[in-house]
């Protein structure tokens, strides 16, 4: 049942955290084209309201990973691991970046590309907010990537890893 558990947990991750991430790290350079005048603000437009559903979406859908994790952690006996308890810690940081932050962020901008009349005040200040949601949005993928070492290499573990 662990070996089972941890398959689903694992494809689960690759498959749900990995969309959102890309999603949310291509989010800003899309939407400084959509915001601005240009010949790219209509296709960017349609690319950042498919890329915010994406990371809308891949969220919700993402909240299994922990969930199969905490299961697989309980199988294997593992729950009370340092490892395991700071890879927690981090998803949780994890889960705040993107709610708060990212997903905050992508709905002002969307809904500032759905209004009709945009006056250049607003539409300038959410310009100098994409630089944050990009710092962001690195920040969601390091926090991921620091889990992924720490599930792999789970210090002292029975690996030899």
């Amino acid at each position: 049942m662990a070996k089972f558990l941890l398959s689903v947990h694992v494809l689960a991750a690759i498959l749900l955290i990995g969309p959102v991430t890309v999603a949310a790290s291509l989010f800003p350079r899309y939407a400084r084209q959509a915001l601005a005048d240009g010949p790219e603000q209509r296709a960017a437009t349609g690319s950042v309201q498919l890329l915010h559903r994406i990371c809308r979406v891949y969220a919700v859908a993402g909240i299994s990973v922990p969930v199969l994790g905490v299961g697989t952690a309980e199988v294997m006996g593992v729950m009370g691991s340092a490892w395991l308890i700071a890879s927690m810690a981090l998803t949780a940081v994890a889960a705040v970046l993107l709610g708060i932050a990212v997903l905050g962020t992508q709905d002002a901008v969307v809904t500032r590309l759905d209004t009709p009349e945009r006056t250049s005040t607003s539409t300038e200040s959410l310009i100098a907010r994409l630089p944050r949601l990009s710092m962001i949005t690195g920040m969601f993928a390091l926090v991921w990537l620091v889990v992924v070492v720490l599930m792999i290499v789970r210090p002292g573990s029975t690996t030899g890893a």
